[in-house]
């Protein structure tokens, strides 16, 4: 499977219901206990793209984009309005908004990675296709920019310093993402009469892992 890297029509996206999906194992013991176990280290993301439809121009706009993916073939990226970015929703990406690293003084390349607190349990999602042009980043408390300082691989969520932080320098970073996803169908069905009616088509997508 190839991943093709264009957008999902944000506007369409808008309307859109989905969210993280975990999976956990569970076995009762004779005891009454549980015992609880995930195979997964990171949630994935379903979504169901046909809620976002308010027109038939906008269904023409979904099946050309299903045509060009063909179907499940190809992966894309989606943006998901209730968290693409590496701050609140309410306020622009800065540079301290997500400490990635720590400097050893030889590493030059590092992964961008967003933090979910909760008490005192954190939970660091890896971010692998951030928003060109949103990514900011700061070594040890001070802002560096892009291409004078680093360089950005927006297929891999990679920033490449041209000179290694030095050592117990803190690489900060502030950004927008999508989700990589791809349909998980082959087949849309929809009737004009019922969409007129307000009855929209089914057409999820799932996130993939990359």
């Amino acid at each position: 499977m190839a991943f093709h890297d264009v957008r999902f029509p944000a506007s369409l996206s808008f309307g859109a219901i989905g969210g993280p999906e975990r999976r956990t194992e569970i076995v009762t013991l004779a005891s009454g206990f549980e015992e609880r176990n995930s195979p997964w280290s990171h949630a994935l993301r379903r979504f169901d793209a046909g809620m976002g439809l308010r027109s038939l121009d906008d269904l023409s706009a979904v099946i050309a984009f299903f045509e060009a993916r063909a179907g499940q073939l190809h992966a894309f990226r989606w943006k998901d309005w209730s968290d693409h970015k590496s701050c609140l929703p309410s306020v622009a990406p800065q540079f301290t908004d997500q400490i990635i690293a720590v400097g050893d003084g030889q590493r030059r390349s590092f992964a961008l990675s967003k933090a979910y607190r909760s008490g005192a349990t954190v939970y660091h999602r890896p971010i692998v296709k951030p928003v060109a042009g949103t990514v900011h980043a700061g070594i040890g408390g001070n802002e560096v920019f892009v291409e004078l300082n680093y360089t950005v691989d927006y297929g891999a969520g990679l920033i490449l310093f041209h000179e290694a932080p030095e050592v117990g320098a803190e690489i900060t970073a502030g950004f927008e993402f999508d989700v990589p996803v791809r349909f998980d169908t082959d087949r849309i069905a929809v009737s004009v009469s019922s969409f007129q009616a307000g009855q929209v088509p089914s057409i999820p997508v799932v996130e993939v892992r990359a």
